[in-house]
């Protein structure tokens, strides 16, 4: 039993062997669901803490030098128009007004990261006063080896600026 060749013969749909004149090229339509092709977002944090206030921008343009223009004026109005100074201001006031509770954020011990772990937090050593330390914020014990031997002291949990003084390890081992 033998078969037809399909390639024998004309085409089946129905096109002219000659081929097709290709209309001139135009200029390429405009995606109008995204105008913008580029875009690029903005951080400012007022310190290196998770717990600093951020404002967080986002500038669009139809090419890098339209976002790059574009992410200057932003700049330049959120501070002339004050916007940074009252997220700042803002932030300082909840701060002053709201005290999370223990391990809920905002004032807790930052974690710290040792080995590619987070490091549970150390419980205070000895010597460290519980009862009648003035620090509401917590402390964070903190060592090290500088130029005149070991160190360690406890140190404020609180945003610098509005931190209690340390509490550095005296030579009994005790903590003032």
């Amino acid at each position: 039993m033998s078969f037809p060749n399909p390639f024998d013969g004309p085409s089946p749909w129905g096109e002219p062997d000659t081929p097709k004149e290709t209309p001139p090229m135009t200029q390429p339509t405009v995606n109008t669901t995204s105008p913008n092709k580029f875009k690029i977002g903005l951080t400012f944090k007022a310190a290196a803490g998770y717990d600093a206030e951020w404002i967080t921008p986002t500038v669009y343009g139809e090419s890098a030098e339209e976002v790059a223009a574009n992410a200057v004026d932003l700049m330049k109005s959120l501070a002339d128009k004050g916007v940074i100074d009252l997220a700042a201001l803002a932030a300082k006031k909840v701060r002053e007004t709201h005290q999370p509770s223990a391990g809920k954020g905002g004032n807790s011990a930052p974690k710290t990261f040792s080995g590619g772990r987070v490091q549970t937090q150390q419980s205070a050593p000895a010597g460290v006063p519980d009862g009648d330390d003035s620090c509401q914020h917590g402390r964070t014990l903190r060592e090290g080896k500088g130029q005149n031997g070991p160190w360690a002291a406890m140190f404020c949990n609180a945003p610098k600026g509005s931190q209690c003084d340390p509490l550095w390890r005296q030579k009994n081992g005790s903590f003032s």
